[in-house]
C-alpha cells in the first residue's frame, strides 16, 4: 500500500487498523497468559494507556476486539455485557483524564488512577451483575469481590510500572497522530 495513512471510512486510517490489531492481539495473548492468577491482567493497564495517549475510540476498539475474543476462549455469557460497560467506563474516565493538562505525564496520578480502576472495574461489574442476575442484597455481593477487585488494581499498578515506559513511546515513534 503506497500510503499507510490513508483514511478508511473518513476516521481511521491504515495504520490505525494495523494498531489497533497488534494492539488487540497483544492484549489477548497478555489475558491469556495470565488467567491463572485471578483479576491480574495486562489489559486493563493497556486499554488506560492507549485512552490517555490514543483516544477515547481506539482504546475502545481495542478493549471490545480484545474483550470478545478472549471471551470467546474463556467463556462468553452475560457477564460479557458487565465486561464490556466497566471497560468502557473506565476508557471513557482515561480519556477524560487525558484532558486534564499534565496528566499524561505525570506518573504518579496515572498510577493512583490505575490502582483506582481495579476496584472501578469491580464495582461496575457488580452493579450490571446485580441488574442482570437479579441480586436482592448489592453490597454484601459487592463487599465478596474486594479481594479480587485489590487483585486487580495491584496487578494494574505493577503492569503500567512496565508497560508506561515503553508504550506511549512506541505509540510517539510508530504510531504519530
Amino acid at each position: 500500500m503506497e500510503n499507510s495513512n490513508k483514511h478508511v471510512s473518513g476516521w481511521l486510517t491504515v495504520r490505525d487498523i494495523c494498531f489497533i490489531a497488534l494492539l488487540t492481539a497483544a492484549c489477548v495473548v497478555g489475558r491469556t497468559a495470565f488467567q491463572f492468577i485471578p483479576n491480574v491482567q495486562p489489559i486493563t493497564t493497556m486499554f488506560i494507556l492507549i485512552s490517555l495517549y490514543k483516544g477515547f475510540t481506539r482504546g475502545f476498539l481495542v478493549m471490545l476486539l480484545t474483550i470478545l475474543t478472549t471471551n470467546i476462549y474463556m467463556g462468553m455469557g452475560p457477564w460479557t455485557l458487565t465486561q464490556l460497560f466497566s471497560y468502557s467506563v473506565i476508557i471513557l474516565v482515561s480519556f477524560g483524564l487525558s484532558k486534564i493538562p499534565g496528566f499524561s505525564q505525570r506518573k504518579i496520578p496515572q498510577l493512583v488512577f490505575v490502582l483506582l480502576a481495579g476496584y472501578l472495574f469491580g464495582f461496575l461489574t457488580a452493579c450490571g451483575d446485580y441488574v442482570i442476575y437479579g441480586i436482592r442484597a448489592f453490597w454484601p455481593y459487592y463487599l465478596q469481590g474486594i479481594y479480587f477487585d485489590t487483585m486487580h488494581g495491584a496487578g494494574n499498578f505493577l503492569f503500567y510500572l512496565l508497560l508506561s515506559p515503553i508504550v506511549p513511546r512506541l505509540f510517539m515513534r510508530y504510531w504519530p497522530d
